[in-house]
């Protein structure tokens, strides 16, 4: 019986063979088992065919077998070619993937049945012509504004090359994943409009593959929202950087962005530049701010670039009143400042201190803005000499004298230099700038000028935007640097006590309450004054001369011939330098090392009168000199000694020795009585009435002191704040002259 379904089963596989066009193999195996005892039999085993071929596709095939024992199949290359023994009838399967190689491969499976004779079949894979090409949906992508990447598929067997015919799209393949597949990446794109690029895939033989790229310019909108943007360095959102308009205030989010629901009163949008970032310069003025066009309903978009820049230590040079109006050789004399200006600013950069400039108003003069031709553009031409950045503050002689009320008319100061009022950080201190002005100029129309009137005065949308800006200072106790053009404070007495000259200043110390680290940097007077409050310890209010001293008179071609401020001050500017949460500060006077900080006067030759220093004046304006010499106008014999520390404050102390003594000093407040004969003297001189506002006032950072005799050497010691020493071996008698020190 076992004998007949062998021969039944050679039957089936000769018309199995047939049927599938193989060719039966000539040595196929028969094993006849011994029909006369079961316990004795021979193990065998038959397969329907030992060779198969298969297309370049994916493709499957059943063999029948027949066995008396267990089978076991394995394939010499499983990666493409799976075989398995079906688990429902007497079967082999045989799987191959799709081969995309040009050359037809081969796998050999090897099939084993106990102890009979092992099987192999031979499977034949066509290989596959030449391909490339790509699916549609990857020939178009669009990106969004921010830098991103996606992956897209190459379908090929053959090498090809790719190149984007733009820098921000670039295109790399991903060997990790497959060597079709590409990653294409682009940039944060900061322009404001949308931008292509087209990536050209190439194989020899074949045509081309084209990818077009296109990215957003512009960020989502928002409701409500009418000024968006985003703030970035080196193509990298900066997070948590303030953004207003002057009246609305937010921050940045973690790629950069943000949305503001400006009425764009201001016509202008800025950030508050982060500590340790710098923006670009135009004429040396920091763009940190950027123009709104349409009207408050119209969405804009408006992008920030910062670089990035250490200047956690780092210089400000704080100049007050310019006052450049082309008169009295002012430019002239300007060019000698900026000479020095320049000379500070190189050695601060060349010891790798970050130097910037803060002026504190008044940089034009508004009575002469049109008969002289001198308005804020020939300002900015004056600007771009100088050897770094420039923050402005506003001055009440820098609005328009042609436009009356106080939005009119610094409307072209906003159109020409930017905000009026603003903040900014340096390292770790914070900066801001206010415009204390308000101008009224009561007539002011087109070709006519106004009375030029304004009050000292923070308009409530200032202290309203100044309290959301001071709100974002996280370190209240790193420096908190206030500028404005007029004083908080009128001048103190020598007791260090004043009341507001700024009509809304306790508004303003309010705001400011809750920082331990204040100064507040003004202008205007022309003088050095420094304020602390006996109730606001943590306040110093720095009162600054001027850059052009007397208004440029005399250093005015025939007068005098020095540069010095009503009280007696060199005319200068302060330099503050600041490393972290330290803070030192000294005044530089023009033409004179940082260490020129006093100057003394000896009162035995000092006796101003008419016949001396105005020699020229008519018999009307030889009456005035006696009020204008006071308290010089009599001879002084007393040994007494002037000395003049031009940045005092409380915390300096004066030492005088004679010999081995040391002289009694006493703090006074009086004139000074070179600035007398430079200003006062020298328009007497010409049968001009001095203006009341350049002559001489009471300094109150003046020491007197007495001597036993008139000849004898006095030892004077100025200590600083911060321990620096001033000193000068004085020798008297001491002659009094326009060009002493």
């Amino acid at each position: 019986m076992i004998c007949a379904n062998i021969f039944l089963l050679f039957l089936h596989a000769v018309h199995r063979m047939a049927r599938l066009s193989v060719i039966p193999a000539l040595a196929l195996t028969i094993v006849f088992a011994s029909c006369e005892d079961k316990n004795n039999k021979t193990d065998f085993l038959t397969v329907e065919t030992t060779g198969i071929n298969f297309s370049s596709g994916e493709g499957i095939e059943l063999i029948s077998y027949s066995s008396n024992a267990e089978i076991k199949v394995v394939s010499s290359q499983p990666e493409w070619c799976e075989v398995i023994v079906g688990e429902v009838g007497k079967y082999i399967k045989i799987s191959v993937l799709e081969n995309v190689a040009f050359s037809q491969r081969t796998a050999n499976i090897t099939v084993s049945a106990g102890k009979a004779e092992e099987v192999k079949i031979t499977v034949n894979q066509d290989g596959t012509g030449p391909y490339f090409r790509m699916d549609e949906k990857d020939t178009n992508l669009t990106f969004g504004l921010l830098s991103d990447n996606r992956y897209i598929t190459v379908d090929t067997n053959v090498d090809f090359t790719v190149s984007s015919s733009a820098t921000w799209c670039t295109i790399d393949v991903n060997k990790d994943i497959s060597q079709n597949n590409l990653n294409v990446s682009v940039t944060t794109n900061d322009r404001m409009t949308l931008r292509t690029a087209v990536i050209v895939i190439s194989a020899s033989g074949f045509e081309q593959l084209v990818v077009h790229v296109s990215q957003d310019g512009s960020i989502d909108s928002k409701p409500g929202m009418t000024v968006k943007g985003r703030v970035s360095c080196n193509n990298t959102g900066v997070a948590d950087v303030v953004v207003s308009d002057g009246y609305e205030l937010t921050v940045t989010d973690a790629d950069g962005i943000y949305y503001l629901p400006s009425q764009k009163k201001n016509g202008y949008v800025f950030i508050s530049i982060p500590g340790n970032y710098e923006s670009p310069a135009i004429n040396n003025i920091p763009q940190f701010f950027k123009r709104l066009i349409a009207d408050a309903n119209t969405e804009e978009q408006a992008n920030f670039e910062l670089t990035q820049a250490d200047n956690e230590r780092h210089a400000v040079l704080a100049i007050a009143d310019w006052h450049l109006a082309n008169r009295t050789n002012d430019i002239a004399q300007f060019n000698t400042c900026l000479a020095d200006i320049n000379s500070t600013i190189n050695s601060y950069q060349a010891a790798g201190v970050k130097t910037y400039i803060l002026t504190l108003g008044d940089m034009t003069w508004d009575a002469y803005w049109y008969s002289n031709n001198f308005l804020l553009p020939q300002y900015l031409g004056v600007l771009k000499n100088l050897n770094t950045t420039v923050f402005n503050t506003m001055g009440n002689h820098d609005n328009d004298p042609y436009c009356e009320g106080d939005w009119n008319a610094e409307q072209t100061y906003r159109n020409i230099i930017g905000p009026t009022y603003y903040s900014f950080n340096l390292g770790k201190a914070h900066y801001v700038v206010l415009d204390n002005i308000v101008y009224n100029n009561i007539g002011g129309r087109q070709g006519v000028m106004g009375n030029m009137s304004y009050s000292a005065t923070i308009t409530t949308d200032q202290i309203e935007w100044l309290k959301k800006d001071l709100a974002t200072v996280a370190d209240k106790s790193a420096p908190l640097i206030v500028a404005m053009h007029i004083q908080l404070y009128n001048v103190p007495n020598d007791g260090n006590s004043a009341t507001f000259r700024l009509t809304n200043g306790q508004q303003l110390v309010n705001c400011l309450s809750g920082f331990s680290n204040v100064h507040i940097l003004t202008g205007h007077t022309h003088d050095n004054q420094a304020m602390t409050p006996t109730a606001y310890p943590w306040l110093m209010e720095h009162n600054n001369a001027a850059i052009s001293a007397t208004w440029w008179w005399t250093g005015n071609t025939g007068y005098s011939g020095n540069h010095i401020c009503k009280d007696g001050s060199v005319g200068g500017y302060t330099v503050w330098e600041l490393n972290g949460k330290n803070a030192e500060w000294y005044y530089k006077g023009v033409g004179y090392n940082r260490n020129y900080q006093f100057r003394t006067y000896d009162l035995n030759t000092i006796h101003i009168t008419a016949e001396k220093y105005a020699p020229s004046a008519n018999a009307t304006y030889k009456a005035m000199a006696p009020t204008y010499a006071t308290p010089y106008q009599t001879e002084n014999n007393r040994n007494e000694v002037l000395i003049n520390v031009f940045k005092y404050d409380k915390d300096w102390t004066v030492e005088v020795m004679e010999g081995t003594q040391s002289l009694p000093v006493t703090r006074v407040s009086t004139k000074d009585p070179l600035h007398i004969i430079s200003y006062e003297f020298q328009r007497l001189n010409r049968n001009a009435e001095p203006t009341s506002g350049f002559v001489s006032g009471n300094s109150n950072h003046i020491f007197r002191v007495t001597a036993s005799s008139p000849n004898t050497t006095l030892n004077i010691k100025v200590t600083d704040r911060f321990g620096n020493e001033y000193v000068e071996n004085m020798t008297r008698p001491k002659q009094f002259t326009l060009n002493m020190k």
